[in-house]
């Protein structure tokens, strides 16, 4: 895979500053064209020690504006990026849409320092690296165009090169003694690397000699105008990753919804009792589950009126207010739009020990924006899948996920509109989205019940509340919520 490689291509140093002077004017072109573009791009640097990865950069940013360039380089985790999943420090740092990423040491680094060192086997290893195909097939399938290079040199190249920059006062403090075993295990970490290239290959990887620093960066120049330009280009010239979706056939009905039994209720004397009980018990559950590191993500999501605020605070009232945080999810902003729609949900994600509730969540994606045609179906139905590797991650870091629909019925409904629209206090609970939304109830049921049987996973599981009564959903609520958290904590 990496022979060619290793050929010692050179540039003749007037070849090289001929073109630059071309280079330098394009990249500044496309990069002022890119700004009004609705993508992102991502270009991702992965290499052999001392194959001139950081040059690189360094040099694109002196190319090109950096105002418009999101420049990082992931080392090890810190601890606050320890107690989240090892993707959420690349979430976060996700340029917007009309920006240029340009990423060091990326997702590829650990997995594959891993497996060097021996502390991961094959299987893991190739399990880790089917989820970097999947985070960037997502990505591409969501428009970032990515780019991504291998920065190369042979063993005994390498080598020179390590001992050159050692050498030299300006560079020597470049070098240190995991370099230098890191180029001992040269071939240990070419076997690992030509199967993470081979296992990622769904988005191609360019491989780049980095014998020569002229040639390696005219190479990398070229390769990324013309991938930025032929993106640019009108959308009958662009070549288009396939996309593979299953559609829902047309005549499921919404079963799992109507089941259901509306006329479950509860006396306040008897409420009141369980709420003290439940909440107290789940006070004590989640004072070990803080002990013990474990984090708790809590979502409602529920039919407009169906009581998700008040079901939130039971939850919250048992709670120390320092170990909370409730999100609530309106129509994405901005800078939320210029992002892939998972973004403003892994940047909310808690440290060890907290609890992060969302009121409303990712699962918009595959309700008013399938229902209200703001995602087209290849969208939303890529989402189906894109959540459950989402929730898969939150599971695996150890994170308790419990998920609550909140189920009233369409005359339920009816009723408390028209309360909230008679009671003064209670305007700002309805608007005439909610009146529309309502007209959409067929579509948004059907909706709903492809959601629940789409992602109920056994390890986050949707939990369905019936809540015409209101006493009775939130007990409910807080009694699922405790059985949950006892489960994990095996009491």
């Amino acid at each position: 895979m990496f022979e060619t490689a290793e050929l010692h291509h050179t540039i003749s140093e007037a070849d090289y500053r001929k073109e630059v002077v071309v280079l330098r004017t394009e990249l500044l072109q496309l990069q002022d064209a890119l700004r009004e573009a609705d993508f992102s791009v991502i270009v991702l640097f992965q290499g052999v020690d001392g194959a001139g990865k950081g040059e690189t950069v360094n040099l694109l940013n002196a190319w090109m504006d950096p105002r418009g360039i999101v420049t990082r380089a992931f080392g090890d985790p810190s601890d606050e990026e320890q107690e989240r999943p090892a993707f959420w420090r690349f979430w976060r740092e996700l340029p917007p849409k009309g920006r240029i990423g340009l990423f060091l040491s990326s997702w590829y680094s650990r997995p594959i320092l891993d497996r060097v060192y021996g502390l991961t086997k094959t299987a893991t290893f190739e399990q880790h690296l089917g989820r970097i195909a999947a985070f960037e097939r997502m990505l591409v399938e969501d428009g970032t165009l990515l780019i991504k290079f291998w920065m190369h040199l042979g063993k005994k190249a390498q080598k020179e090169r390590i001992e050159s920059l050692a050498k030299d006062p300006r560079t020597r403090w470049r070098i240190t003694e995991k370099d230098r075993k890191h180029c001992k295990w040269y071939d240990r970490f070419m076997d690992a690397s030509e199967q993470a290239l081979q296992k990622t290959a769904i988005v191609p990887w360019t491989i780049v000699e980095g014998y020569d620093p002229h040639y390696r960066e005219v190479i990398v120049g070229r390769m990324l105008r013309d991938a930025i330009r032929q993106r640019l280009a009108p959308k009958e010239t662009q070549a288009v990753l396939p996309v593979t979706v299953e559609r829902p056939a047309d005549s499921v009905r919404s079963d799992l919804l109507s089941p259901l039994d509306g006329t479950l209720q509860l006396d306040k004397a008897a409420y009141l009792v369980r709420l003290e009980e439940l909440q107290g018990k789940l006070n004590r559950l989640f004072r070990r589950a803080k002990q013990g590191g474990c984090s708790l993500v809590v979502v409602f999501e529920g039919w407009d009126a169906a009581g998700k605020g008040g079901a939130i605070r039971r939850v919250t009232g048992a709670l120390d207010a320092r170990d909370y945080q409730v999100i609530p999810i309106a129509a994405p902003t901005d800078e939320e739009r210029a992002h892939h729609y998972l973004w403003r949900f892994w940047r909310h994600l808690p440290r060890r020990g907290r609890v992060i509730i969302f009121d409303r969540s990712w699962y918009g994606r595959v309700l008013v924006e399938r229902v209200e045609g703001f995602t087209p179906p290849p969208g939303w139905m890529r989402a189906y899948a894109e959540i459950t590797d989402f929730e898969e991650q939150l599971h695996e870091h150890g994170m308790l996920v419990v998920k609550y629909w909140l189920h009233i019925t369409e005359e339920e409904q009816l009723r408390r509109f028209k309360e909230r629209q008679g009671t003064p206090y209670k305007h700002y609970k309805i608007t005439d989205e909610d009146w529309r939304n309502r007209a959409q109830w067929a579509h948004y049921e059907q909706a709903v019940h492809d959601m629940v049987e789409r992602t109920s996973t056994h390890r986050a599981p949707w939990i369905l509340v019936e809540a015409n009564d209101k006493r009775y959903a939130r007990i409910k609520v807080l009694k699922t919520l405790c059985d949950r958290l006892s489960a994990v904590l095996k009491t």
